[in-house]
Order: C-alpha cells, then structure tokens, then sequence
C-alpha cells in the first residue's frame, strides 16, 4: 500500500485532475498550486514512527478487549480476526458485552453504529487533505483511521507537511499494535480474570488524555471541548446506548459553525 499505479488519478479540491507540470505523480495539489499533498513512504514512515508511542498505550486497551472477548466465549483466533478487520476498540468492547446464545445482530449493528457514527465527522475534517489523493489512496487510509491516529494526523495535517500517507502510517501502527495486544490479552483471559481489577481498563482514558494536550490550542480550544463535554455528560444521563459521544460531537461540530460563519 505504500506506492500505487501511476494510472491512479489525483484530484484537487474541485474533483478535476490535476497533475501540475512541477507535481510528480504522488503528489497533488490545488488549481493555484498551493497546499501540494504528497503520498509517498517517507510520510508512511513518519507516520508510523510518530505513532508509536501512542500504538503502545492502544496496545494495553487492546489487552483489555482480548481479556473481555475470551470471557465473552470467543477463541483466540475470532478475537484477533474481530481486532483485524474492525480495529474499533468501543465499538468491539460494546459488541462483546451484548454477545449472547443467540446473537443479537440487530442491537450489536445499532450499537456499534451509534458509536462508530463520530467516524463521518472525523472523515470530514481530513476531506480537505484526502480529497487531493486518489480514492485509492484516501479510502485505503481511512480503513485504518481510529480516535488516536486521526488526532495525530489533524495536527501533522494541520501543520502543513503536506503528508498525505501520513494517516496510512500511523494507522499500520495502531493495527499491529491492536491485533497483537488483542492476541495477547485473549491468551491471558483464562488466567488473569477481570482487567478492571489491574486498571487495564483506565489505558484507553489516559491515552486520550495525552492527545488532547497535543490538540490543546489555547482558549479557543476550551469553548468547544466544553461544549462536547457537557453534552454528552447530558446526554448519557438522559439517552440510552453509547449516542452520547455523537451528540457530544455534534454539538461541538455545531458551536465552532456558528462561531466561525456565525
């Protein structure tokens, strides 16, 4: 996945080719060629190595599941294929928790859509970035986005590097990282019990805590972090399920709207 056809197109914001005489293929950029967004393994690669870190800190979540998965009845092997092709750590702990002789597919599809629904917002704040690559290589990125990878790759993004392959690397990250702890901890859940007891639970907390001092941006940060804070508080006091953390991501989405264009 690291190089593609030269036969891929890259589109510019307006959905044209666009392939400027300077622009070698892999890279594309805006009708006035500005804002050039490469795709090429130097960026994979910074990807992945800034990943790191925080793939080590998913990896303890990623042992937690395994833990739940194994006491939810699942193998080893169907813990780490779940791990493999969702790489959704909420959505896989909720649908575990609901895994029950029959299955309910209906009330774990509703679930993990409730929850996994934030993932159009995130998509959408990246548009104006992937949108310049090939389908190819931005749906290819997006199939290994999660919370963590994608904070990382708004503030790379955001800084101007210009690193289209940037979200693909630290995603590889966040997978084998994910899958392997996952291994690890479906092994284990046999023998160490319940994860809460060892606060394996409190990684994925604290993980986040962490990259929000990255995406800390001083007082205009604070309006619309409390504003999400305070919906969702509301919201999981008043609405069942996990629909909490979309309200909350909505209303943030919503304030900055009409802070902005207001």
């Amino acid at each position: 996945m690291t190089e593609t056809d030269g036969d891929d197109a890259e589109y510019d914001s307006g959905g044209a080719a666009a392939h400027p005489d300077d622009a070698p293929v892999g890279e594309a950029s805006t009708s006035d060629g500005a804002g050039t967004i490469t795709f090429d393994r130097s960026g994979i690669r910074a990807g992945f190595l800034t990943c790191l870190p925080v793939a080590l800190g998913v990896g303890g979540y990623g042992i937690a599941f395994g833990m739940l998965a194994r006491r939810a009845g699942l193998s080893v092997a169907e813990s780490a294929l779940m791990s493999a092709t969702v790489l959704a750590g909420a959505a896989q702990i909720i649908a575990v928790e609901l895994w029950a002789e029959p299955i309910p597919v209906a009330a774990i599809v509703i679930a993990t859509l409730a929850i996994n629904l934030r993932y159009s917002l995130m998509g959408a704040a990246l548009g104006p970035w992937l949108g310049r690559l090939s389908p190819l290589r931005s749906y290819g990125s997006l199939l290994v986005m999660a919370d963590e990878n994608w904070a990382l790759t708004m503030r790379e993004l955001q800084s101007g590097s210009g690193r289209g392959a940037f979200l693909l690397g630290t995603g590889i990250a966040m997978w084998v990282f994910w899958v392997t702890s996952t291994i690890i901890g479906a092994a284990a859940g046999g023998v160490i019990g319940d994860p809460a007891s060892y606060g394996i639970d409190f990684v994925l907390a604290a993980v986040f805590v962490a990259l929000a001092t990255e995406l800390w941006e001083g007082r205009p940060t604070l309006v619309p972090w409390l504003v999400a804070l305070a919906t969702a508080v509301v919201a999981a006091a008043l609405v069942p399920g996990q629909w909490y953390i979309l309200l909350g991501g909505f209303a943030a989405a919503a304030v900055e709207v009409i802070r902005h264009d207001g």
